[in-house]
């Protein structure tokens, strides 16, 4: 059978750090043609990881630079092209699966759509997307869960909101796919975090700092674990996330997948002697790391993801968060490049040793 444009699409993303890997059904075609129209797709799979001019593009497909301008702009608004001014010329690069064009999926999700996800997800979407490492996400740890001599600057999340000067707020693209799904959960839609260090004139979703640090301590007292990109810089989002509904932490819970997630640098430790047996930590394990044997919380260690929300739950203060020994602590990629590089190699993708970091992607 010969290939059409949105096979060519799907290899596009495929071919892109985070993957986006091909289905014996064809799930995920039918996914694509649900978020880009024929002419999106002719001109997004000509893109990939290195930006280039619209009029470069143009003549790849064969149509008008204004005509490519213009759906490139337009997919750019709706999260599925990256853009930026290079030399003084609009440049654009693929926007990868997860994270980017499934979560700016969330006016677009319906039944038919969140079906189609979740069987990617069985299919192969979450074992070639989470396996892979580098990780997409790792866990932040809840505020106060750990010693402040201990605390990472990348760790810092509060830290990281107080230098921030724009924030806003958007639903979480798992739950709301998981509403048409049959969510098992009732944890709040809104409650995904994004933040920037510049200005910008008033958007939708917009919302203050101390609305953003309100949030995040809703998320800890209600039992949602913190994540963020993989990365030390350049983090712009945090997801509150349940083991439940996200993508990323059910390749731990749904699908066996251990380091779907990148572990905090820290684990749980509890008391024996001095445990009550409550099992208020382990109905907030989102990983189900903590089981109650003979009325004593013990905790998996492989499985624990150094949330800490075991800690801040704990009404006895018996849970506490252990920093790792020194050969167990691992430190994330610098930025989003040096991730890109890590995982393409991983991937089999490119050779590390041929190419340098200055090196276009």
């Amino acid at each position: 059978m010969s290939k059409g444009v949105y096979d060519y699409l799907a290899e596009a993303l495929d071919r892109l750090p985070n993957g986006f890997p091909r289905t014996l059904s064809g799930v995920e075609i039918e996914i694509l043609k649900k978020i880009f129209s024929h002419e999106e797709a002719l001109i997004a799979h000509q893109l990939g990881l290195k930006r280039e001019p619209y009029d470069v593009i143009a003549d790849k497909v064969g149509l008008s630079p204004e005509r490519v301008k213009s759906s490139l702009m337009k997919m750019t608004q709706r999260g599925l092209v990256l853009f930026k001014v290079q030399d003084g010329k609009p440049c654009f690069r693929l926007t990868p699966w997860i994270v980017g064009i499934y979560e700016a999926q969330v006016e677009n999700m319906d039944h038919q759509f969140a079906h189609l996800v979740e069987e990617y997800f069985h299919e192969a979407g979450i074992e070639g997307i989470m396996k892979p490492q580098p990780a997409i996400h790792r866990v932040i740890p809840a505020r106060g869960a750990v010693k402040s001599e201990w605390i990472l600057p990348y760790d810092d999340i509060k830290a990281i909101l107080e230098a921030s000067k724009t924030f806003g707020v958007r639903k979480c693209i798992c739950r709301v796919q998981q509403d048409y799904i049959g969510r098992k959960c009732d944890f709040p839609l809104d409650i995904c975090i994004y933040f920037s260090s510049h200005e910008h004139n008033s958007r939708p979703g917009d919302i203050t700092k101390e609305d953003a640090l309100a949030l995040l301590v809703k998320a800890e007292e209600i039992g949602l674990v913190h994540t963020v990109n993989n990365v030390m810089e350049g983090l712009y989002y945090v997801c509150n996330c349940c083991g439940c509904c996200c993508g990323i932490m059910r390749g731990i819970t749904d699908f066996g997948i251990e380091n779907s997630i990148a572990h905090s640098n820290y684990y749980s430790v509890i008391d024996a002697d001095t445990c009550v047996g409550c099992g208020i930590c382990q109905d907030r394990c989102q990983v189900k790391a903590i089981s109650l044997k003979e009325r004593v919380a013990v905790v998996d260690r492989q499985r624990c993801i150094g949330c800490g929300l075991c800690v801040t739950g704990c009404p006895t203060n018996v849970a506490r968060l252990q920093l790792k020994p020194e050969d167990e602590i691992v430190h994330p990629p610098l930025n989003f490049k040096i991730w890109e590089l890590q995982r393409l190699q991983n991937r089999g993708l490119i050779n590390l040793n041929e190419k340098k970091l200055d090196d276009d992607v």
